[in-house]
């Protein structure tokens, strides 16, 4: 036999073959776990001893993998008034015809809640079916019951249901009135989804008219208006025309949902004759829709007529107007009006794109005094370029204009041409327009590109300058927080003049960077003993304390600030900062800093604190309170409560959940009223007594209202 080497197609389909018959075996595999499953499930409802709590949750989870084969063991369950819901929620998702059935069957069987329940139940199921015996319900004397049912019927929404229930809404007593207006409604809506305009709005007209609750008028009012399209137009202006404020809510809401351009120029007519109240309403209206936001009504309303009006009209033409809007919204926010003015402002600096930017620019050459002013501004916030035009306007003789320039300059001036800034800053023409260069140097920057280029800059700039100009640049530099700007405060720290370290130690200080911990440390170690060194040390534990960093260098920065600290106080601080972030390194730290006598106290309970917090039994911990006398002890709380004045609780069970085998005892708060369940005695100072055994000694302690809980070794 010859042998025939396989061709590529065939192994591909050799391939294909055997892939397919693996999906096949891993999809059957599938189904047996499914299937397994779901009898494990059934078999806990079907068990006599099974829990009730067991069988609810049971039901849950046939709400997602259960079948047919799960309704038999579902379906007595609808007459237990404990587990009836339970059993609706996993009979309401199963599909097939099975799970209809068991709730039809059940009908005959309940009554009150029970029955509203399988009733609302067969509403969700849609089940055409159930519809005559949901008809004979209309009519039962349990109004919870009859209104379910046509709650149901509407949302099966069928001939016969509909039937039933506009008969129900015509003839039917006031008890089940409004409940079949619903139904009908529900019906009407199911009618429009499917393309049967016409039938939904003959319902929906029959509910405006029926002798119904308004409510249900003003649902069908909706319905009637979207059921007509175009047509419904009318109907709509007829409701934003209405004196009751209900009708006009709903003809707001309608006018969002019914699409077309005839709609939107029929609500811009009615905004122009509206109330300034209504009127802006529409606006919004208008804004929501997306359609003709630009129309002549639209502008006029903006341009002139009540402020709120005017105020809406602009939010609609920023929101989504075209570049065709802009001049007009320019002229308004050079108007008198100043709330109408700022809210054109605020629209143009937050249209997108950079379309409009030309048309602002050109506004500096062609406006004065007060219409210049909002210019500037609005370059600035659009950051538009404009140094040129920026820079000539600093040579004015208004000061609200020149500063109003610097401003914009601080936005937009590019790197190239900082100098511009610079020197307004060191050599000012006008000494009022001073601080508004300082800001306007931070601003331009603290946004620059190249950080370390501009900080370079500014140092540049410090050589030769008075020490008074110097600290301002320093004070930009202290914004920046990079490492050349950093180096630069680390310099002027050291260069002797009280002044410069006075401000870099202040900046560093106050610092957003990590990559400052090195500069300050080195500061905290290289200055002369005094306030500018407590400074730069404390810089430094604020770091540690406030930053986000993993625990080992926590720990290694604890440890490095422990060294460098020559005073007590600074010292405490860190142990502050090991007791915020407790571990078993932050634990040794504190036993290592025990040895300490001038700190040994603090350093001990701060040790206590910590081991409480990282689950103090372990051995590691145990061993190294031992280094500082703290040997484990048995602590039993007897009876402990909290109170004054005859007014108190037992807080017995609250303490016992804290305590770890140290006298010491952490509570979750270092507020007794929270950490112990409440105030017992509001306004009263209160105390809380602890009897307890230690080591099987009795003991007992009272202590004051939020005092640390260390408990006394008995004598």
């Amino acid at each position: 036999m010859t042998y025939r080497k396989p061709t590529h197609r065939r192994l591909v389909l050799v391939s294909v073959l055997l892939a397919t018959a693996a999906g096949t075996v891993r999809a059957d595999q599938r189904a047996d776990d499914a299937t397994a499953r779901e009898q494990g499930l059934i078999a806990i409802l079907q068990a006599a001893d099974s829990p009730k709590a067991e069988k609810a949750i049971t039901c849950k989870k046939l709400a997602v993998f259960g079948s047919k084969d799960a309704v038999s063991a579902l379906a007595p369950l609808l007459e237990d008034e404990e587990l009836i819901s339970w059993a609706r929620i996993a009979l309401e998702v199963i599909p097939g015809p099975e799970a209809d059935a068991a709730l039809r069957n059940a009908l005959g069987k309940l009554k009150g809640r029970s029955l509203a329940g399988v009733v609302n139940s067969l509403g969700v199921r849609r089940d055409a079916l159930a519809v005559p015996a949901l008809v004979g319900l209309l009519k039962d004397s349990d109004n919870l019951v009859a209104t379910s049912a046509a709650a149901s019927l509407g949302k099966i929404g069928d001939e016969g249901a509909t039937k039933a229930l506009r008969q129900t809404m015509a003839t039917g007593p006031d008890s089940i009135r409004s409940a079949a207006a619903e139904g009908c409604i529900y019906a009407a809506e199911q009618r429009l989804a499917g393309g049967k305009s016409a039938e939904a709005a003959t319902i929906y007209d029959e509910v405006r008219a029926a002798d119904v609750p308004t409510q249900r008028k003003i649902e069908a009012t909706r319905g009637a208006i979207l059921a007509r399209g175009l047509d419904g137009i009318g109907l709509l202006v007829e409701q934003l025309r209405s004196a009751d404020k209900k009708y006009f809510q709903i003809g707001l809401m309608t006018a969002r949902e019914l699409p077309g351009q005839q709609v939107a120029d029929a609500i811009a007519e009615e905004m122009v004759k509206a109330t300034p109240e209504r009127g802006a309403l529409l606006l919004l209206v208008l804004a929501a829709r997306g359609d003709s936001v630009a129309s002549p009504a639209v502008l006029q309303a903006a341009k002139e007529g009540p402020a709120p009006t005017r105020i809406a009209a602009i939010k609609v033409l920023g929101g989504g107007g075209n570049v065709t809007c802009v001049p007009t919204l320019l002229d308004i926010m050079a108007g008198e009006d100043a709330d109408v003015a700022l809210a054109a402002q605020a629209a143009l600096a937050g249209w997108p794109g950079a379309d409009i930017n030309g048309q602002i620019s050109e506004r500096i050459a062609t406006s004065r005094g007060k219409s210049l002013l909002p210019i500037i501004q609005l370059i600035g916030k659009r950051q538009i370029d404009a140094t040129d035009d920026l820079v000539k306007l600093l040579e004015g003789d208004d000061a609200a204009i020149r500063q109003a320039a610097l401003a914009a300059l601080g936005e937009t001036i590019a790197q190239s041409d900082l100098a511009v800034l610079i020197t307004r800053v060191a050599k000012p023409k006008k000494a009022e327009d001073a601080p508004a260069a300082e800001r306007a140097l931070k601003a331009a920057c603290i946004r620059m590109p190249d950080g370390e280029a501009c900080a370079d800059t500014l140092v540049a700039a410090l050589s030769g300058e008075p020490v008074g100009t110097q600290v301002k640049f320093l004070e930009v530099l202290g914004a920046m927080d990079n490492p050349r700007s950093l180096a630069a405060l680390a310099t002027a720290a050291k260069s002797g003049k009280e002044e410069l370290t006075d401000a870099s130690t202040r900046l560093l200080g106050g610092t957003i960077s990590l990559d400052a911990a090195p500069v300050i440390l080195d500061l905290a170690s290289t200055l002369p003993d005094g306030k500018y060194k407590i400074r730069a040390i404390r810089g430094y534990i604020r770091l540690v304390r406030q930053f986000n960093m993993n625990e080992r260098d926590r720990v290694r920065m604890c440890a490095i600030a422990l060294d460098a600290a020559d005073r007590r106080d600074e010292r405490k601080m860190v142990l502050e900062v090991m007791e915020r972030y407790p571990s078993i390194d932050m634990l040794r730290l504190a036993v290592d800093l025990a040895k300490d006598s001038e700190l040994k106290a603090e350093a001990a309970g701060v040790a206590l604190v910590i081991a409480q917090n990282i689950s103090g039994g372990s051995v590691d911990v145990q061993k190294l309170l031992a280094q500082i006398g703290h040997d484990p002890v048995k602590i039993e709380i007897v009876k402990a409560e909290y109170g004054a004045g005859g007014k108190g609780k037992d807080v017995t069970e609250i303490l016992r959940k804290h305590v770890r085998g140290f006298p010491l005892i952490v509570l979750p708060s270092g507020s007794y009223n929270s950490a112990l369940g409440g105030d017992p005695a509001q306004g009263i100072v209160k105390q809380l007594r602890i009897q307890y055994r230690m080591n099987d000694k009795p003991g007992e302690v009272v202590l004051a209202e939020d005092a640390t809980i260390m408990l006394p070794v008995p004598k």
